[in-house]
């Protein structure tokens, strides 16, 4: 069996996308927040980790937007530094953020990577740890807090790492290597290719 590693695959939002009115006004307001998105995580303790969360960006000095999916966060209200939003498009939303927590999903690793900025994981389950000591080894963020080590210590600790110099160059370099690469287009050549190849063989 062969395998052909072509790079991601993105959906991008439509050049001409306009973000909510509530979004632009925050984003305006103040310094880029940092993005928290869960995806459809539905923890038990979802209380706890959401106090975790909220806390450790504020005692990190930070704003935030976060993108409450599926769970809501239990109908929090927005704040001068804290914007709750159901979703946002990704490629639209985090290149205009300081950085991103997530859960460690493989489309939300892919699309904080392209961003170019640091990206802190908490794992829930699945392959989630293994994207978050990935993120970490190549540089572009903390070593991830799995979801039932989360504390707001931990997490204010890792909002501090993700200013240093180092963490944010590199995760700059990385997201300007992916957003140079080309995953569909290699695809499709490799996709053509093989077509070919079964075609001249059919003929020989």
């Amino acid at each position: 069996t062969r395998a052909n590693v072509v790079g991601y695959f993105f959906l991008d939002s439509p050049a001409d996308y306009q973000p909510p009115a509530e979004l632009t006004r925050f984003l305006e307001a103040g310094p880029a927040p940092v993005c928290v998105t869960f995806g459809s995580m539905l923890p038990r303790a979802s209380g706890r980790i959401a106090d975790s969360v909220l806390d450790a960006i504020r005692i990190a000095g930070q704003r935030a937007v976060v993108l409450t999916g599926w769970d809501g966060w239990k109908g929090r209200a927005s704040t001068d530094d804290v914007l709750f939003l159901e979703s946002m498009p990704h490629d639209w939303l985090l290149p205009r953020c300081n950085a991103v927590i997530h859960h460690g999903g493989a489309g939300t690793t892919a699309a904080g990577l392209r961003a170019g900025i640091p990206n802190i994981v908490i794992p829930f389950a699945g392959d989630q740890a293994f994207w978050g000591k990935r993120v970490h080894v190549i540089g572009a963020g903390p070593p991830p807090i799995h979801v039932k080590s989360l504390t707001t210590v931990r997490l204010a600790s890792a909002l501090t790492d993700v200013e240093e110099d180092a963490c944010r160059i590199r995760a700059n370099l990385v997201g300007r290597a992916i957003r140079d690469d080309d995953g569909i287009g290699v695809a499709i050549r490799v996709i053509e290719s093989l077509e070919s190849r079964q075609k001249i063989g059919t003929i020989f």
